[in-house]
């Protein structure tokens, strides 16, 4: 993957409407901030459990690009 920070970052705005999504980090362990609405009326476990269902394909199996998120930090628009 040639640009692992930019692969999660549409992932991510790709699966949650309206998301605005930073992400910062390298070998195989990113902090992620994502800014959207859909996280309205969600606890935060739920806000979470959205943007990991959006990059699961990116940490699946022992050759898995995307090890570990070190912070996320999810925000209501």
């Amino acid at each position: 993957m040639a640009d692992l920070t930019e692969t999660i970052r549409a992932a991510i705005e790709a699966a949650i409407t309206g998301a605005r999504c930073e992400v910062t980090g390298g070998n195989g362990h990113y902090t992620i901030v994502v800014t959207s609405r859909a996280f309205a009326g969600l606890n935060r476990v739920a806000s979470q459990r959205l943007v990991y269902s959006a990059i699961a394909h990116l940490m699946k199996g022992a050759d898995a690009p995307l090890h570990a998120v070190d912070s996320l930090t999810t925000r209501v628009e």
